[in-house]
């Protein structure tokens, strides 16, 4: 309980851009599974971890887990798999629910009945991963950071926006688009 709820709340630290208390938590999330003596769960864990920064278009491998992955349950080392964007269609139902459509058919449509705010931006930010997002992605994922007031996946998926429309000379909506970074940047600053 004392893991579950210290991982609950260094996601929640994450994504609102408090580095200082993210760190903390996760330390005291960690420190709690260890005292189970039991990999299985530490490696859920440090896939929690791994699923915000997807969210958070944060790249790179998740290697707390990997570390752990002789010990993982089939389903985690499927989800981690995903989340590297390297999973096998068969893997597939080993997925959580909100994720198994998403990961299929890839659309935009698929995201949005994703009924939970965290896991509909964890499906966007494979998607981005695996070259399948999208304009309608990258804006379902952007109103869902709004939405919550998630500061750090908010800022990636804005200035993903912002890059892509300069690509694409899109002046008007990369003007539209700094805007809206510039009032998210008004706020605490991500430490």
């Amino acid at each position: 309980m004392n893991a579950h709820a210290s991982a609950q709340k260094a996601v929640d630290a994450y994504l609102g851009g408090n580095t200082r208390v993210e760190r903390l938590e996760w330390d005291r999330a960690r420190a709690e599974v260890a005292r189970t003596g039991r990999p299985d769960l530490l490696a859920r864990l440090e896939l929690m971890r791994c699923a915000a920064l997807v969210a958070s278009l944060v790249p790179g491998p998740c290697d707390r887990f990997e570390a752990l992955r002789a010990d993982a349950a089939e389903a985690e080392i499927a989800y981690a798999d995903y989340l590297a964007g390297r999973l096998e269609p068969s893997r597939v139902p080993l997925l959580p629910e909100p994720q198994r459509k998403v990961a299929v058919t890839g659309d935009a449509a698929a995201l949005a009945a994703v009924q939970d705010p965290l896991s509909r931006l964890v499906a966007a930010g494979v998607l981005f991963q695996t070259g399948r997002a999208n304009p309608a992605v990258m804006a379902a994922a952007t109103d869902t950071a709004s939405a919550q007031g998630w500061r750090r996946p908010l800022m990636a998926w804005l200035v993903l926006q912002q890059q892509r429309a300069e690509s694409a000379g899109d002046a008007e909506a990369a003007a539209a688009l700094r805007r809206r970074i510039a009032i998210v940047e008004q706020g605490a600053p991500l430490r």
